[in-house]
């Protein structure tokens, strides 16, 4: 969900993301498809964009962990475009809600013959102002850094507000609706986005339509929370799975009863375990409805 929301906005202004990370003003730019790349892992998070001279490589991720991990992946996708293209790959991962997991940390793939370098960016560390300008950076300007969330969520309203042209207006907005519910309570964010005008955003019903097909008959937010949640629930399975084999019935059903937070809060402490028991000492911790 979060992560097709970036690729819209990357895709439908690519010359916006290009000055923002490259610090050029970028003439001709192509959205290459990403079905060059064989079997992509998460590829809905990928955008390749080509400028003149190099390409742009976009991965947008909500949470830090993956399988198989983002350095190696970052290798891989390397490899596959210089093959192809022949040209510098600017390699840029951005890391979409707070965590203080190491692993956003991580810029790099080594073993011991190979190292291999890419930029990460956190966003909640970056200056809002050069987003805040933007009108399709205005969704990340939202999860910027600020003393002051509520406030900055007030002035990407401000700036949303302002967009002259009717149709950008709705898609931004619906962007920074889905975006800020990374950091925001909902209420707050409907106070200053309504939700009946995005409904008849194009963006807003294919991101719903991406994201959320089973639960947009019981409503518009259900529908968004089980998208999300069935995501991030297979990714944890398959990461321990791989960790600690096939687990007691009663931990899976625990462990598929989580909520949201509560599976990004495990997809942390995951990495501090050492066995199937510390997974259940964790789970008993937790309150489950």
């Amino acid at each position: 969900m979060y992560d097709n929301t970036c690729k819209y906005l990357a895709e439908k202004s690519p010359a916006s993301f290009v000055r923002w990370l490259l610090n050029i003003e970028p003439g001709k730019i192509s959205v290459l498809k990403t079905e060059i790349i064989p079997e992509p892992i998460e590829a809905d998070t990928l955008v390749l964009l080509q400028t003149v001279n190099q390409i742009l490589h976009l991965e947008f991720q909500t949470v830090p962990y993956s399988t198989p991990s983002i350095p190696l992946r970052m290798l891989e996708y390397k490899a596959i475009l210089t093959r192809k293209y022949r040209l510098p790959i600017e390699q840029v991962v951005i890391f979409l809600k707070h965590t203080n997991s190491e692993l956003v940390f991580q810029n790099q793939y080594e073993d011991d013959y190979t190292i291999h370098r890419y930029r990460i960016i956190r966003i909640w560390e970056q200056n809002p102002s050069p987003l805040l300008v933007t009108p399709e950076l205005l969704p990340l300007a939202a999860l910027a850094q600020s003393d002051n969330p509520n406030t900055l969520l007030e002035q990407v309203a401000q700036q949303v507000a302002m967009i002259k042209e009717t149709e950008q207006r709705q898609n931004i907005s619906a962007c920074v609706f889905v975006l800020a519910g990374l950091r925001f309570e909902k209420n707050l964010i409907r106070q200053l986005f309504k939700e009946d005008i995005m409904r008849e955003s194009v963006t807003y019903q294919d991101i719903l339509q991406q994201g959320v097909q089973q639960g947009m008959q019981q409503g518009v937010q259900q529908g968004m929370q089980q998208g999300m949640q069935r995501g991030e629930l297979a990714i944890l399975q398959r990461q321990i799975s791989r960790r600690f084999g096939e687990l007691e019935p009663q931990l899976n059903e625990r462990i598929q009863r989580l909520a949201i937070p509560q599976l990004e809060d495990l997809g942390e402490a995951l990495l501090d375990f050492s066995n199937a028991a510390d997974l259940a000492a964790w789970l008993q911790l937790q309150k489950i409805d």
